[in-house]
Formats: C-alpha cells, sequence, structure tokens
C-alpha cells in the first residue's frame, strides 16, 4: 500500500503544500487503492478521469499560491448529492440513470476548496437503512473482518455506509454524509472513523435527495477529528436556495482544537444505560468518562427522561416526511417508468419497480400516520413528543456543556444477520435517533476495539451551533485513546 493512501488530510495538506509530492499523486495512489478495494462496493459511480484532470488543476493552484482549504485532496461524495453531469441514483432503480444538470451547494462548496472527488459512494436506498443492505446496487461490505469468524462479511453500517467503507479502505481522505437519525454516525462506529452531524441548518439540503426534511444534515467522514474539522468548513455555510439553511457564520473550526478540555461539564445521561446493553459497550462508555475526566473535564449525570420515547417517534416523523418526499417520484417527469393502461396504473407499476422493500415499507407507514383519522393520533402527537425530547436536552445544556454517550449498541453485524426483523435493524440507532430529533450536533468517534477485534464508537453531543466545543472534546478523546488499528483489507 502506498505511504500516501495513510496520511491524514491535514498530513497530506503540508505535503502538498512542502512539494513533497504532487496532488495528482496523491490521487492516483487512492485510484489504485479504490481499485483494489472494488470487492468492497463502496462506490456506485467511479469517476477517476475526472479526478486525474481535478488534480492536476490543484496542482496548478498550488504552485500559484491559490490553494483552497482542501486542495488536491481526493474525497468520496454520498450518492445522494446532486452532482451535474455525474449519475445521482441515491441507491434506488428509480433514480438509476439519473444525471442531475445542476450541483449540490454541499459539493459545490468542497470543489471551491479544492478537493477532489473520486466517485459516488453508496448508500441504503434513499437513506433509508442502517447497514447498507437496502441498496438496489447490492450491499456494501465493511473493511474490518471479526477475529473468530474471518470469512464472514460484515456490513458497514448506513446509510452512509459506502463513505465509511471508502475512508476506512483508505480509498479517500473524507467523503460526505447525511445523518437523518444517526447516518453518518452509527457507520462510522462500525467502520472504526470519525463522523460529525453537524446542527441541523449548518449545512446546505439544497440539491441533497430528501428523505425526511426536518432531520436530513449532510456531513463530513474521515479518519481523523482534525480532518473533519477541516471539511466541515468547507462544506458549511449559510444557503439562500435552502429555507432551513441557518444565517450564521461559520467559525474556524480547526482553530478549535485547543487540546484543552479543563473545567467542562460532561454530561452523563443516565437514560442510555438500557437493558441489554452489552459489557463491552458499557466498559467502553465507562474508559471514555474516565479519560475525560483525567483530562480535567468533570462527569456529571444527567437525565434525559423522554429518551425512551425517541424511536418510536422517529419512526412515526421520518416516515411521514418520507412519504411526502417521495410522492414526486411518480414516472412521469423523471426517473424510471412503467407504462400501464391508465395514468394510476402508470404511478403504481412505476413506484412498484423502482422502490425497495425498506423504500416501500416505510412509505406505507407514513402514508398511513398523515391519512385523515390517524394524523392527529400519530404524526400530531410525535411532534410533541419530539419538542419534549428537544426540551430535555436544552434543560441538561444549562448544567453541562457536552454530552457522553454510545454511539451504537454494538459492533458491526453479518451481512443477512438481521434481514428478517426490520425492528431489530432501527433499534441501531436507538443511541443517535434523540440527537437527530432535536437538531444538535452529534459526533462518533472510535474508541476501542470489542473483544471480537471490531471498532467501537463513542458519541459526543453538543448545543445547537457548537460544533466547536463537540470537535475540541473529541480532539482530546482521541488523542487520549490513541486509536490506530486498521482493518484487515487494509493490513492485507
Amino acid at each position: 500500500m502506498s505511504k500516501l493512501v495513510s496520511l491524514t488530510m491535514a498530513e497530506a495538506r503540508k505535503g502538498l503544500a512542502a512539494k513533497e509530492f504532487t496532488a495528482v499523486e496523491l490521487v492516483d495512489a487512492h485510484i489504485l487503492q479504490a481499485e483494489k478495494a472494488r470487492p468492497l462496493n463502496a462506490f456506485v459511480t467511479e469517476t477517476f478521469e475526472a479526478a486525474r484532470a481535478q488534480a492536476a488543476a490543484s496542482d496548478q493552484r498550488l504552485a500559484k499560491g491559490q490553494a483552497g482549504a482542501m486542495e488536491g485532496l481526493p474525497i468520496g461524495m454520498k450518492d445522494l448529492f446532486c452532482t451535474e453531469g455525474v449519475r445521482t441514483t441515491a441507491c434506488s432503480k428509480i433514480l438509476e440513470n439519473f444525471v442531475p444538470p445542476y450541483e449540490s451547494t454541499v459539493s459545490a462548496n468542497l470543489k471551491k476548496a479544492g478537493a477532489v472527488v473520486l466517485g459516488k459512494t453508496a448508500l441504503d436506498e434513499f437513506a433509508m437503512g442502517s447497514s447498507n443492505m437496502t441498496s438496489a446496487f447490492g450491499a456494501v461490505e465493511n473493511p474490518w473482518k471479526r477475529r473468530s469468524d474471518p470469512a464472514a462479511r460484515l456490513v458497514p453500517g448506513g446509510s452512509s455506509g459506502g463513505s465509511a467503507a471508502a475512508v476506512a479502505a483508505r480509498t479517500v481522505m473524507g467523503a460526505t454524509g447525511t445523518d437523518t437519525g444517526g447516518s453518518i454516525r452509527q457507520p462510522a462506529a462500525f467502520c472504526g472513523i470519525t463522523g460529525i452531524k453537524p446542527t441541523y441548518g449548518r449545512c446546505s439540503r439544497w440539491g441533497v435527495i430528501a428523505f425526511a426534511s426536518s432531520l436530513d444534515q449532510a456531513g463530513p467522514m474521515a479518519r481523523t477529528v482534525r480532518d473533519c474539522a477541516i471539511m466541515l468548513g468547507a462544506m458549511a455555510g449559510h444557503d439562500p436556495k435552502d429555507s432551513t439553511s441557518a444565517p450564521v457564520a461559520v467559525p474556524d473550526f480547526e482553530a478549535a482544537l485547543s487540546g484543552d478540555v479543563r473545567g467542562l461539564k460532561v454530561g452523563i445521561p443516565r437514560e442510555y444505560r438500557p437493558d441489554g446493553l452489552s459489557d463491552e459497550v458499557q466498559a467502553l462508555w465507562d474508559k471514555g468518562i474516565a479519560l475525560l475526566k483525567a483530562a480535567g473535564a468533570t462527569p456529571v449525570e444527567i437525565s434525559l427522561p423522554h429518551t425512551k420515547y425517541a424511536l418510536p417517534t422517529y419512526y412515526i416523523v421520518a416516515p411521514a416526511e418520507c412519504s411526502s418526499n417521495l410522492a414526486r417520484y411518480d414516472g412521469l417527469r423523471y426517473g424510471r417508468r412503467v407504462d400501464g393502461k391508465s395514468l394510476d396504473e402508470m404511478y403504481a407499476k412505476s413506484r412498484a419497480a423502482g422502490f425497495g422493500s425498506e423504500v416501500r415499507r416505510r412509505i406505507l407507514i407514513g402514508t398511513y400516520v398523515l391519512s385523515a383519522g390517524y394524523y392527529d393520533a400519530y404524526y400530531a402527537k410525535a411532534q410533541k413528543v419530539r419538542r419534549l425530547i428537544a426540551e430535555d436536552f436544552t434543560k441538561a445544556f444549562q448544567t453541562v456543556d457536552v454530552i457522553l454517550t454510545p454511539t451504537a449498541p454494538s459492533a458491526a453485524f453479518g451481512i443477512g444477520e438481521t434481514d428478517d426483523n426490520p425492528v431489530t435493524m432501527w433499534l441501531n440507532d436507538v443511541f443517535t435517533i434523540p440527537t437527530s430529533l432535536a437538531g444538535l450536533p452529534g459526533l462518533s468517534l472510535p474508541a476501542g476495539l470489542s473483544a471480537d477485534g471490531l471498532p467501537l464508537g463513542l458519541q459526543l453531543i453538543g448545543r445547537p451551533f457548537d460544533e466547536e466545543t463537540v470537535l475540541r472534546v473529541a480532539d482530546v478523546m482521541e488523542k487520549a485513546v490513541g486509536f490506530d488499528a486498521v482493518p484487515a483489507f487494509v493490513e492485507g
């Protein structure tokens, strides 16, 4: 494996500035690694030739002293971000051949900063899933392996599993993800990388294919906290084209990594220790608490009493919004069309052929809870509970600066192990969903290995638009943990 693919973004940026290597050399090394990693199925569409051209342009800007914040750094783009002239599928048959005539704001911001896009990464269909097994183009494989069963193929988590696997396998230095109920943080934990879901409204949703509009938020996935800070700074910013984009200034996230957490209060929610929480995850959480205490922070037990209602609330709100958003895919204007004898039959056949089982399941749930006679009983009530969940966090942040929890209840599971039980699959997001419902920033970082040699993550939650404190605490934890394990794929 080339030494260039073992560099972090921060290290590569220094190497490019010192002319130790060129952007073309850096990108070519990652393209070779991506070709080697094709069995993982992390990319839906590869754009290697375009990436080489982008890298050559980066070298010209570097030579002129006009480098952007991410000049020449190779990344992956989740296939939910519309990219002008490049196929964007949402990993669904209904958009299998869709080529957008426009560019999403986030991808445009990254390109403006000089990032080089190697391709579009795989996801659960329309971002609905926690395993990356619902993609119309096949499951993505986690580059990590169980010590007890190296032959088992493991999920990378979802929905941003393609991005997580691509970063973990060293095919890209970072990748975009979207997080609706945990879709950046859970795959980051499963793949042993770092991922942050910013505050809702921090990054523009314009040009991002919608799942649940009041929850979806773009964010970066990378190998280190510093790399996430670099990438988030390039992605974020107010966008007048997005009514949910917050008109707030973008701070220097990297400058926030002071290495000092003395005096900070870290909330430890008692409700995040449910019956059945694995001993490994419990021990990891206790380790994280001890590390922050040793660094000068003060652990404080807090209560988030409505946490137990977060999962059912989410699985009413998100499907309802999905039902509304996906109504536009009717086979009439764009996407897959299956002819019928009438307009209604054409709609029905096109949607039946275009949507997978998990998407159909959520559309049906969402349509039901929005229907006459059930709206007040389900959707309206869920919105009231969502407000109570948000108020729990508001109250907690009156006494603490950041909250520490596990990211996921377990390590990565095997492909196909939970196919027959969608509810079991939904439980993977039990620790991440409350943060999403409240619209708060949440970050997952790798904090240790399970007994079977698989990465386990811890989650940090912050106040609205206080990603700086979340990143600062995460940076201190990252250094204290010293996580340096690599996937079997990279070792091999």
